[in-house]
């Protein structure tokens, strides 16, 4: 266990943790919300700083980002845990295995080793994934600290849902993150996952301004929050923060404790287009068999520049951060 990094000791060894916007009050002996935080004698320890569950090499597409160093493969690490309880996560064997099973399991690598594998397999990236970074922020701190210095770059997969703190903490190593923008309901926050819609908002902003490249994804759900409306509220606050933000529309399955339908591939077309009509430059289609939807077309002249399949980019003609073919820049990350 690691002593945590952002809480603050209260009255009779209560403590209260600073880590994301719960900001949970713990009595001694007890757990976070998260499952994996625990107040020992009025101090507040991380349980999963030695825990990771999950080390995989994945192409960055997988994340989902397209406009950060795409082609590229990041080494992705995650450990038991999340400060979420959706009911149709997809990651939930690990995600909820600590509030579900009372268990946290993982094998020990530390930072150091998590940057070394990163080198070893040609990774140009480390992502904090699969279930939710901000509850393991001791070792993703301390491995993008390491990571920075070796110049692998650093990628938060996330609900969103973390504190001003941790964002200003982690700010100078973070270089890019894929927020999940689940709803535009505080009512589907509140009842169907255990969160507040409104920090997730403030954090996508704040994220941006920070100079973070950002990219969105929103899972659709049939019936809870594929409505044309919430949709176009989903497009519109994007657009308002900027049109060149990537917005990724991806198809529900069922899982966990969900059995709804899956969503159809006519809601993610129309989902796309409610945002290409709200001006958004780069709308994309996921989890649905439609090659088109998954593509990079210049904003301006419409032509092909990155072209996927799967998580496989098979064509790029991003040159220079550039459209080759009309000179538009591009926005992202790309690979010099």
């Amino acid at each position: 266990m690691k002593e945590a990094y952002l809480y603050k000791s209260l009255k009779n060894k209560k403590v209260r943790c600073d880590l994301c916007n719960h900001r949970c009050v713990i009595d001694v002996f007890q757990k976070g919300k998260c499952g994996v935080r625990q107040n020992i004698n009025g101090k507040l320890f991380s349980m999963v700083y030695d825990k990771v569950i999950s080390e995989n090499v994945d192409p960055i597409e997988k994340k989902p980002l397209f406009h950060f160093l795409p082609g590229t493969l990041s080494l992705s690490i995650a450990t038991p845990g999340c400060n979420f309880k959706c009911f149709f996560c997809q990651n939930w064997q690990i995600s909820q295995m600590p509030s579900d099973y009372n268990l946290i399991e993982g094998k020990l690598i530390p930072p150091e080793k998590i940057v070394n594998d990163a080198i070893k397999y040609n990774c140009p990236s480390i992502s904090y994934t699969y279930t939710e970074p901000t509850i393991y922020f001791e070792l993703a701190y301390d491995t993008a600290k390491m990571a920075a210095q070796q110049n692998i770059k650093n990628i938060f997969v996330t609900n969103g849902f973390m504190s001003l703190e941790a964002l200003e903490m982690i700010r100078p190593y973070l270089n890019a993150a894929n927020i999940d923008l689940k709803s535009f309901s505080e009512k589907f926050y509140k009842e169907k996952i255990g969160g507040r819609l409104k920090p997730v908002l403030k954090n996508i902003k704040i994220m941006f301004d920070y100079g973070i490249w950002i990219e969105i994804t929103t899972l659709l759900i049939p019936g809870l929050n594929d409505s044309s409306q919430e949709l176009k509220e989903i497009a519109s606050f994007i657009s308002s923060i900027s049109i060149s933000i990537p917005w990724h529309i991806s198809a529900y399955f069922p899982q966990y404790k969900s059995d709804i339908p899956p969503t159809s591939k006519n809601k993610i077309m129309e989902a796309v287009q409610i945002g290409k009509d709200a001006g958004l430059k780069y709308v994309y289609g996921g989890n649905v068999f439609d090659l088109e939807l998954e593509n990079t077309y210049c904003f301006n002249c419409k032509n092909l520049l990155i072209k996927r399949r799967g998580f496989s980019v098979l064509e790029n003609n991003v040159v220079n951060k550039k459209c080759k073919f009309c000179n538009t820049i591009v926005e992202g990350v790309f690979n010099d």
